[in-house]
C-alpha cells in the first residue's frame, strides 16, 4: 500500500513561486511542499541578476510597462503587465519582511519610508536603473530567506527528493475520459520518493504547480539539471492548455570554457558597462541595435550568433576591464571567483562568452489569478505562461512575476476554499512491472540526442527544414519512451526523459505553427513579423486519453 498524504494545499516546486505561496497559505491551512532534489535546488537559486521594481523617483510604472511590452515584441498581455509592474514595490517589501538582504545604496532609492536605501542596477531592455539585487547572487539570497522561513513554519510539510509523476484528475478517480473544457479537476499528484523508490499519493484541495523551466531540453543551458519541463509535460497530459513554447530565451552571455558547464555571466555585467567585442576587440552591438550591449536579450543573442557564423570563431568576448578592479570584485564576487578558477581575471581580461538556453517564456496558460483551465490547479513561475513576457522576457521580470502570481493565486483560493470538501477515493499507484535494464541502456541515450536535436535545429535561428527534421526524430523518440514507460517501473531518470521528450516535441510543434519571426522565435523561412491575432495555443482537450501527441509535419 503506497503512502497517502492529505493537506489543504499542495505545492510542487521549491523556488520563489512555491515558497512565497507556501508561506502565505500556511497561515490558513496545512501545506505539503514536494521538491525534486534538495530544498534549495531551483532555478531561483541560480538567478544572478535581481528583481525588477520601480523604486526610484526618476522611474515610473509607465516606463517599466513600456520596457516590458517593447521587449515582449507585441505579444504581452497589457493588463497583466500593468498588474505585475505596479505590484513590484509591495513584492520587494514582502521579501525584505521574510528576511532577504539586498545590496544597499548610498542614496534613497524610493519615497516609501518602509523600504531601505537599496542599490538599483540596470540590465538589457531597461530604460532606468530598477534592478534590486544582492551582489551577483540575488536568487540564492531570496531562496535562503524563504527556505529558512518555510522550514521553521509548523504548517509546512517538506518532502525533498520527491518527483511528481502525474497530476491526479478525473480519469484516475473514475476511470473515464473527460473531454469538456473546464470540467477536469485536480486532486493532487502521484510522486516518486527517489530515495526509497516508492510512489506516494499526495492529495490536496488546491495544487500550485511551480516546477520551473525546461532549459535541459537543450544541449547547452544555464539551468540546473532539474529543469526538464516536468510541470509543462504533466499539465499537458492532464488536459491543460499550454503554448508559446517556441519562445525559449537564450541568454547571450555564458562563460565559454570546456569545464564551465554554461556558467551564466549576468546581464548586470553589461548593465555595469560591459562591452561585447569580437576577437579583434571591435564592439559590434551598435551594428544591430540602438541600445548596443543593453539591447533586449533576443537581439543580443542573434547578434552574437551572427558574428560567430561570419567569423567562424567559437565565442565573442565581454570586456569590463575598463572598470576599477576592486569595484568589479565587490559587485560581481561570484563571477569574478568562478572565472578566476578557469584562469580568467575579469579585471584584466575580456570574458569569452556564448549564448545558452536560459528561460522558457511559454508554458501552462493561466489567467490573471494563476488559474489554469483545470479546476483547483494553479501555476506560477517559469512553468506558467501568464502573458507578461510575450515573445521575450525583459530581464529580471521573472522573479517579480512569480511573486505576484503566487500572491494572486493565494488570494483567489481564499475566495473559493471549502473546508467541507471531501477527497475522492483515489487508487494507489500500480507499479508491479520490472525495470528492464537492458532496454533502458539503449533508451537512456535519447536524452542527449533530444538535447542535440533541439540545439542544432530549434535554436536561436530556425528554418522549416530544421524544425521538420527535429519533429520527425523527436516524434519517434516520444513513442519509444512512452511505450517503455507503460511497461516498466518508474525511475527519476525515466520520468525526466519522458517529460523532456514531451516538451521538446511540443516546442517544435509550436515553432512550426508560428509563421513569422517575433521576439525569441526567428525563422529564415518567415523573417517578417506581423500583428498576430493571438498566441500559439496547443491544447490536449481534443486528444484526451490518447497519450502523447504525434508530431505531424
Amino acid at each position: 500500500m503506497s503512502e497517502v498524504s492529505k493537506s489543504d494545499y499542495l505545492v510542487i516546486g521549491s523556488g520563489i513561486a512555491g515558497l512565497s505561496f507556501a508561506l502565505k497559505a500556511a497561515e490558513t491551512g496545512s501545506v505539503t511542499l514536494i521538491t525534486k532534489k534538495e530544498f534549495q535546488e531551483s532555478n531561483t537559486n541560480y538567478a544572478q541578476g535581481g528583481i525588477a521594481s520601480v523604486l526610484h523617483p526618476d522611474d515610473s510604472f509607465a516606463l517599466h510597462r513600456e520596457d516590458t511590452i517593447q521587449a515582449g515584441a507585441g505579444l504581452c498581455r497589457e493588463d497583466v503587465v500593468d498588474m505585475v509592474v505596479q505590484a513590484g514595490p509591495d513584492m520587494v517589501k514582502a521579501l525584505i519582511a521574510w528576511g532577504a538582504e539586498f545590496t544597499r545604496g548610498s542614496e534613497r532609492c524610493t519615497t516609501e519610508s518602509d523600504i531601505p536605501n537599496l542599490a538599483l542596477g540596470r540590465e538589457g531592455g531597461h530604460s532606468k536603473n530598477r534592478i534590486v539585487y544582492a551582489a551577483d547572487l540575488t536568487g540564492r539570497e531570496i531562496e535562503r530567506a524563504l527556505s529558512e522561513a518555510a522550514i521553521a513554519h509548523p504548517n509546512i510539510a517538506l518532502y525533498e527528493h520527491h518527483m511528481a509523476i502525474d497530476l491526479i484528475t478525473e480519469h484516475h478517480v473514475y476511470g473515464s475520459k473527460v473531454s469538456t473544457p473546464g470540467k477536469i479537476q485536480c486532486w493532487g499528484v502521484y510522486a516518486l520518493d527517489a530515495v526509497h523508490g516508492q510512489v506516494k499519493t499526495f492529495l490536496a484541495k488546491f495544487t500550485l504547480l511551480c516546477s520551473g523551466g525546461s532549459g535541459q531540453i537543450y544541449l547547452h543551458s544555464t539551468n540546473p539539471t532539474i529543469a526538464t519541463g516536468d510541470g509543462i509535460a504533466m499539465a499537458y497530459r492532464a488536459g491543460a492548455s499550454v503554448g508559446n513554447l517556441e519562445f525559449m530565451q537564450f541568454h547571450p552571455t555564458t562563460l565559454y570554457h570546456r569545464d564551465a558547464d554554461s556558467f551564466l555571466i549576468s546581464e548586470a555585467v553589461r548593465g555595469h558597462g560591459g562591452i561585447l567585442v569580437d576577437r579583434a576587440g571591435r564592439a559590434f552591438m551598435a551594428d544591430y541595435h540602438e541600445m548596443g550591449p543593453l539591447a533586449p536579450r533576443d537581439v543580443v543573442a542573434r547578434a552574437i550568433d551572427s558574428e560567430l557564423k561570419k567569423s567562424g570563431d567559437p565565442c565573442v568576448f565581454l570586456d569590463i576591464t575598463h572598470c576599477p578592479g576592486a569595484e568589479l570584485q565587490e559587485r560581481f564576487p561570484t563571477i569574478y571567483e568562478r572565472c578566476l578558477q578557469f584562469g580568467i581575471d575579469i579585471t584584466q581580461q575580456p570574458i569569452p562568452v556564448v549564448p545558452a538556453a536560459h528561460y522558457m517564456c511559454g508554458g501552462v496558460f493561466t489567467d490573471t489569478e494563476g488559474r489554469t483551465d483545470i479546476e483547483r490547479l494553479y501555476a506560477s513561475g517559469e512553468v506558467a505562461c501568464t502573458g507578461l513576457h510575450g515573445a521575450n522576457r525583459l530581464a529580471s521580470n521573472s522573479l517579480l512575476e512569480a511573486l505576484v502570481f503566487s500572491d494572486r493565486a493565494f488570494s483567489d483560493i481564499q475566495q473559493h476554499i471549502d473546508t467541507r470538501l471531501d477527497f475522492p477515493d483515489v487508487p494507489t499507484w500500480q507499479d508491479d512491472d520490472v525495470f528492464n535494464t537492458e532496454e533502458w541502456v539503449l533508451l537512456s541515450h535519447d536524452r542527449q540526442e533530444v538535447q542535440r536535436l533541439m540545439w542544432d535545429y530549434v535554436g536561436i535561428v530556425r528554418s522549416d527544414f530544421r524544425l521538420k527534421r527535429a519533429a520527425r526524430r523527436i516524434g519517434v523518440i516520444v513513442q519509444e519512451v512512452e511505450e517503455f514507460y507503460k511497461r516498466t517501473q518508474v525511475t527519476e531518470a525515466l520520468l525526466e526523459l519522458r517529460n523532456m521528450t514531451t516538451v521538446a516535441a511540443l516546442t517544435v510543434r509550436c515553432a512550426l505553427s508560428r509563421r513569422e519571426s517575433r521576439g525569441l522565435h526567428y525563422t529564415l523561412d518567415c523573417p517578417a513579423s506581423f500583428k498576430s491575432p493571438g498566441d500559439t495555443v496547443v491544447s490536449a482537450w481534443e486528444t484526451w486519453g490518447a497519450g502523447l501527441p504525434v508530431i505531424e509535419v
